[in-house]
């Protein structure tokens, strides 16, 4: 015997696998934008780092090659 579904059945089946997909890509996406701020921010971190570091290395090396600036 066949399973007889209604017009009704078949775009309420078709709506819901089409919400069950976009609801499961939209999530995909979410995980690949999370991951890749955090990744961002990783890497301005360690920019931001380096330049300090830059930073501190040329005060040190302005003190040792003038170490009385008011002469």
């Amino acid at each position: 015997m066949k399973d007889h579904l209604s017009r009704a059945e078949i775009r309420k089946d078709v709506v819901q696998g089409t919400v069950e997909a976009a609801a499961g890509t939209i999530g995909q996406v979410a995980t690949i934008l999370t991951g890749a701020v955090k990744d961002v921010a990783g890497a301005l971190g360690g920019l931001a780092t380096e330049l300090f570091e830059i930073r501190d290395a040329a005060r040190r090396a302005a003190a040792e090659h003038d170490p009385d600036p008011g002469v």
